[in-house]
């Protein structure tokens, strides 16, 4: 009679150990993910795990289902409630098999939609797209009724006839990410198919793609608590079965077998928290890597990228100044075989203005030269937050190599501090820009 007691309950409780284990794992990987990444400008989004803040936007903004409000992303569900009676079958205290009604109901999903289109998040810097697909949506309750067959919403926004059962009531929620909502997106960055520009889609290489409407001090102070609640789930599961035991036995509870599995628990917590921590370190490292490398790739494009620019803003600049000398000269001549009217005989040279369009397009030095002030200036943004990006994450590693208990077991990793970049030690040969012809 005892086993038919006992093992159950360790059956339970070792299973529940295992998953309150593996759950803690998870939100304490998560914590340290979201800590180890600084967060990009737009402008700054690169190819590869980021994390970005601003607004959500999109034109034009999609209509929700339900609620009618301007968002750029909603789901909606309606549900019917049901309630009927059904026979149940059950053993007495006698052993035989009864039989009894049991009133029973629920709710069951009779429609569901939604939008997810590509949107861009915006900040001070510029926007980067985002594709919802395959993300966590952390979003907003933008509407929640439940509605009677005397009321008009119960028909007015499903086709859907009633189940069996129903008890005529209908149930309607929606969520949805609002327009120009503030946003914390995390993902990986790809390059567009369609343009030269990145953006944030799922990847299935990567532990995680999230847009929040929370944002980022909130969900870190959510996968917290987690990682404390489940651990401690965790340490208890097991003494509690022991207890259970015991007293099913009517035994006095053995304290040294309560110790050991205390102390077997807590070693296989500070065991996998050792492991989640030496990786997240080696993570940090390998980022701050690509950190690094990053600032290298901006100043290879700016040393490929200006001289070109360079050389076509010149060949423009010459051949605007061609056209102008010949069309002066077309006038002179124009205005030296007409000297008796009162203005040059354009018709004559018009064969010959037909001849200089068909040589040279329509160029404006002057949208030349502003479009390579801008790319300067953009170049130099980059480079300037792949430099930020980089210093951020070598800080943060820096920091955690001080603290305790991270730096105890960091060698382990061959981890050092990684130095910062400042205006002084951040010297590069720079890009001269020479318009005098060669």
């Amino acid at each position: 009679m005892h086993n038919e007691i006992v093992w159950p309950a360790w059956i339970i409780a070792g299973s529940l150990t295992l998953l309150f284990f593996g759950l803690m794992l998870r939100a304490g990987r998560r914590l340290r993910f979201l800590a180890d990444t600084p967060t990009s400008k737009a402008k700054g989004v690169f190819i590869g795990q980021v994390e970005l803040a601003g607004r959500a936007v999109l034109s034009p903004p999609r209509c929700s289902f339900l609620a009618e409000v301007d968002c750029v992303w909603f789901n909606y569900t309606i549900e019917e409630e049901w309630a009927r009676w059904e026979t149940e079958t059950y053993t007495d205290k006698d052993g035989k098999t009864q039989t009894r009604q049991v009133h029973k109901s629920g709710w069951t999903q009779i429609d569901r939609g939604g939008e997810t289109p590509a949107f861009y998040v915006e900040d001070d810097t510029g926007t980067v797209q985002v594709q919802p697909e395959g993300a966590e949506i952390d979003s907003v309750s933008v509407f929640s009724e439940i509605a009677g067959r005397s009321d008009a919403l119960y028909r007015e926004k499903t086709t859907q006839s009633e189940i069996s059962d129903s008890t005529g009531r209908r149930r309607f929620s929606e969520k949805a990410i609002l327009l120009n909502a503030e946003l914390f997106v995390t993902g990986h960055a790809r390059e567009r198919s369609d343009i030269v520009a990145s953006e944030i889609a799922a990847d299935r290489t990567q532990d995680m793609f999230l847009i929040s409407c929370s944002g980022e001090t909130r969900i870190q102070s959510g996968y917290r608590w987690k990682f404390w609640i489940f651990g401690v789930l965790m340490l208890t599961g097991l003494p509690v079965a022991s207890l259970i035991q015991f007293q099913s036995a009517q035994m006095q509870p053995d304290v040294r077998v309560l110790v050991g599995i205390v102390a077997a628990l807590l070693a296989v917590w500070l065991t996998g928290w050792l492991w989640m921590a030496f990786n997240s370190l080696v993570r940090l490292r390998n980022r701050t890597a690509r950190g690094w490398s990053l600032i290298d790739v901006q100043l290879k494009r700016r040393a490929d990228l200006i001289p070109r620019l360079v050389e076509v803003i010149r060949g423009l600049r010459d051949h605007e100044r061609t056209v102008q000398t010949e069309l002066a000269s077309l006038r002179t001549q124009a205005v030296a075989t007409a000297p008796g009217l009162p203005g040059p005989d354009i018709d004559s040279a018009r064969p010959l203005l037909i001849a200089i369009t068909e040589r040279y397009p329509e160029l404006k030095s002057s949208d030349a030269f502003l479009r390579l002030q801008r790319e300067l200036s953009d170049t130099e943004t980059r480079i300037a937050l792949a430099r930020d990006y980089y210093n951020s994450i070598a800080t943060h590693l820096n920091t955690r190599l001080e603290i305790i208990p991270d730096r105890w077991f960091a060698p382990l990793a061959g981890l050092h501090a990684q130095p910062l970049l400042t205006a002084e030690s951040f010297e590069r040969a720079g890009v001269k820009v020479n318009f005098s012809s060669t």
